[in-house]
């Protein structure tokens, strides 16, 4: 008799369920199940924080022997070695010496730049050529009028000057560009994406007349140090810092993304970026020994993509 009595007072008694190892949304009671989802998400947020503060215990007990930071994994940190990485290489440094470029960096010659677009550019294009123009210092903009780009490259070798930027475009909107050095090349072509112009910029700023610094990123195989140095090669010697302009050239994946910005000192420890604009981002297609010639020039590098974009992490650049 006194079994039965303790099994009925046992039955009678309400325990609360575990609910951190069962499905809260079982529950068909809207008002229980809100009140145990928050219950539940409480204990969890409590048991977290708990967690980080016993970390910080530990590391603060441990001192210089912690454990370091776990490093996320990502497509640019897993990038598979390619043969062509240059790190110091005497003999790239020796090639560079002797290059189409060497002019410039040896500081025998200045920049100085001629841009034109496609036959009958849009109005988009034109401006987006002429605050291209505002970028690069010592750059003229120069209406093509249908006009064969081997007789325009001719002229500009005779007018001494040192680059040629051809801005095609589809659609009304640009997207290729070529580049080409002289008055013996290289020419780099483009394929040209994502650009914006100043009014498409959210609060952009004028540019001043100030010589930018120039900033080049990630520019690690031999054909992306030749790369880089075409840009480089396009802005005058020696930047004016008190202009605090920056010009950005940063390589991610092979896509070379432009940006123009201003500096902005809040105070002896913080610094802000005012953008200018325009901005767009590059891909390489090509890369061709010599000026321009697309019917009999000689091609030292091509963008195969079924041959090339076999692996994400596998880059060229």
């Amino acid at each position: 008799m006194a079994a039965e009595e303790k099994h009925a007072a046992s039955s009678n008694e309400i325990k609360e369920p575990d609910f951190t190892s069962r499905n809260v949304s079982n529950i068909r009671n809207k008002k229980r199940r809100q009140e145990l989802y928050k219950k539940l998400k409480f204990e969890q947020s409590k048991a977290k924080s708990k967690l980080k503060k016993t970390k910080k215990k530990l590391i603060k007990e441990q001192g210089e022997d912690a454990a370091p930071k776990r490093v996320p994994k990502t497509i640019e940190n897993q990038r598979v070695p390619d043969e062509t990485m240059v790190e110091g290489d005497e003999e790239v440094l020796a090639d560079q010496m002797t290059d189409e470029l060497a002019p410039y960096f040896n500081r025998q010659t200045q920049p100085k730049i001629l841009i034109t677009t496609s036959d009958k550019p849009c109005v988009r294009t034109r401006v987006f050529c002429k605050q291209l123009a505002a970028t690069i210092p010592n750059t003229e903009f120069f209406s093509r009028h249908d006009q064969d780009l081997k007789k325009i490259i001719l002229r500009a070798k005779e007018r001494s000057y040192t680059d040629c930027i051809v801005i095609n475009e589809d659609r009304k909107k640009p997207n290729g560009m070529v580049i080409s050095h002289l008055p013996d090349g290289p020419t780099l072509h483009f394929k040209l994406s994502t650009s914006k112009i100043r009014t498409e910029i959210r609060k952009a700023g004028d540019p001043t007349k100030h010589l930018p610094e120039v900033i080049l990123n990630n520019f690690n195989t031999r054909l992306g140090q030749t790369v880089g140095r075409v840009f480089a090669s396009l802005f005058p010697h020696d930047p004016q810092f008190n202009g605090r302009r920056v010009v950005t050239f940063h390589n991610q994946r092979d896509f070379i993304f432009f940006r123009h910005h201003r500096y902005q000192f809040r105070n002896a420890k913080k610094c802000g970026l005012h953008e200018l604009g325009p901005k767009f981002t590059l891909k390489l297609r090509s890369l061709q020994k010599g000026t321009f010639d697309s019917k009999y020039g000689e091609y030292e590098w091509i963008h195969k993509r079924h041959e090339m974009d076999t692996s994400r992490r596998k880059f060229n650049l």
